[in-house]
């Protein structure tokens, strides 16, 4: 009988064929089975992952929180100080003022005793109770300027007077309501049609949206020069240490990128179509998250933000529960509180830090011989050997990388100027989220550099300790003059 060569099956006198027939499709449902093995232990981590142990918002938590995400428990641990207001905190209590707009007198009309007639003469004691409000927002106020034209006595000819730099139509607003509409739309993220309703219901404003994007639009080209100010300032010596940080944006239905560089005095964002679009001509020390790219910028020295590292040993605690990330944890939380407890007058013993760094050490040691002893991660069976690096844990991958970057991730300790974490260019970067969440993401890439332009003003505005509707309302020079780097 002819053998079907169709057919799917072997013949059954076939027994060497038949073999290599069950031991290919061995081989190909063992590399199903591996492949999917490692696609549910991925997703299972990546379900298991929130705001306490990755880089994720808390919104991102939902509604119905796991314990572990509480908002009283903090990575940095418990500390024996009594909650509330901290010795030297600087409290903003309601207190009454001794000028008072306006004064009430109250008087008992007749006594509680006998009944009879009270007289304001008679008053001995006086008891004062203020109460503080805002008066009833004024009409707008108009300013006329008239231009008038003359004639000389001598020559009959005719010399027209000239309006001052910045009034050009016959009707137009002002340079305070333009600061205005710029702080509210800018740092507070309340979109065109909310901020006209709210200008109307404020200060009886009848602002179109198109109008004050126009205003806002105008006082950001005002303020570019003090904008290219501050990031020159922030690149250059006048700053030694300066934050890093990036976050996705959406501009025109595309994917930006919204970078920050910053300091405790000054913010600079701008707007790039490439994430590794790094600034240069950076000098100094430079905090960020270990991005790689951020190491390949020249001529800067870098520090790690801990933050992080806090956030992914939770991780490992929680979910792959491996013993050296508690210890590494602990170690990184004392080594902070050292360095917070550094004053001018007392630093850190010389002798501490080496003993903390040789802990430092054991540590990863302890933890690179723990990840060796495991079995090694399942790969998927191929005729040809990955190339490459063999695949390893995220906590093995976490361990080697802390190994590597020692001097970066401890700088805090040997530096006082260098903080813990990158917190200064997350708290910058919060509020561009916001403002994407608010409108969802900017319809042309000129709006979105008119934010950066404003937002970077306005930062800047409140670390300086100026008033921000001033601020913008005043000219780039004379902003660049007042600003202080350090």
């Amino acid at each position: 009988m002819a053998q079907d060569t169709k057919s799917p099956f072997l013949p059954f006198s076939d027994i060497a064929g038949r073999a290599a027939y069950f031991e290919a499709a061995y081989l190909k449902q063992l590399e199903v089975n591996t492949a999917l093995e490692q696609r549910i232990d991925a997703l299972e981590r990546q379900v298991a992952l929130n705001s306490k142990t990755s880089s994720r918002p808390p919104s991102s938590d939902g509604l119905k929180k796991p314990p572990a995400v509480k908002r009283t428990q903090s990575l940095r641990g418990k500390s024996d100080r009594k909650t509330g207001g901290q010795p030297g905190h600087k409290g903003k209590t309601l207190r009454q003022t001794a000028t008072p707009d306006h004064v009430i007198n109250h008087y008992p009309e007749i006594c509680n005793a006998c009944g009879a007639a009270l007289l304001a003469s008679m008053a001995e004691k006086i008891v004062v109770r203020q109460v503080v409000d805002l008066p009833a927002p004024p009409p707008p106020e108009v300013t006329e300027h008239r231009v008038y034209q003359c004639r000389c006595g001598q020559c009959d000819a005719v010399t027209r007077g000239a309006f001052p730099e910045g009034i050009s139509a016959p009707v137009q607003y002002g340079p305070r309501i333009a600061g205005i509409a710029s702080y509210l739309q800018t740092y507070h993220c309340i979109p065109q049609d909310r901020l006209s309703l709210m200008l109307s219901d404020l200060f009886g404003l009848s602002a179109v949206p198109a109008t004050l994007a126009r205003l806002i639009e105008r006082t950001a080209d005002r303020l570019q020069p003090f904008a290219r100010a501050v990031c020159e300032g922030l690149s250059g010596p006048q700053v030694a240490v300066k934050h890093l940080d990036e976050t996705g944006f959406r501009v025109a239905g595309k994917t930006q990128w919204l970078h920050v560089i910053c300091s405790p005095l000054l913010s600079h964002f701008r707007i790039s179509s490439r994430r590794g679009d790094l600034l240069t001509g950076v000098c100094g020390l430079v905090v960020h998250d270990h991005w790689a790219p951020y190491f390949k910028m020249e001529g800067v020295q870098h520090a790690l933000c801990n933050a992080h590292h806090l956030r992914e040993l939770q991780a490992l605690i929680v979910i792959e529960k491996e013993p050296w990330a508690t210890d590494m944890r602990a170690f990184l939380l004392e080594a902070k509180a050292l360095a917070d407890a550094r004053t001018a007058d007392r630093e850190i013993d010389d002798e501490i830090i080496v003993k903390l760094l040789q802990r430092y050490d054991k540590i990863l040691t302890r933890a690179v011989a723990f990840h060796e002893a495991q079995p090694p991660v399942k790969a998927i069976p191929k005729a040809v050997k990955p190339r490459g690096c063999p695949k390893r844990r995220t906590g093995h991958n976490f361990a080697l990388r802390l190994q590597k970057r020692k001097t970066e991730v401890t700088r805090f300790l040997m530096e006082p100027n260098v903080p813990f974490t990158n917190n200064e260019a997350e708290r910058d970067l919060r509020m561009g989220k916001v403002r994407q969440k608010v409108s969802g993401c900017f319809r042309i890439v000129r709006g979105a550099e008119v934010f950066c332009t404003l937002r970077t003003v306005t930062c800047t505005a409140r670390k300086q300790g100026w008033s921000v509707i001033e601020t913008l309302m005043k000219p780039s020079g004379q902003l660049i003059a007042q600003l202080r780097f350090g």
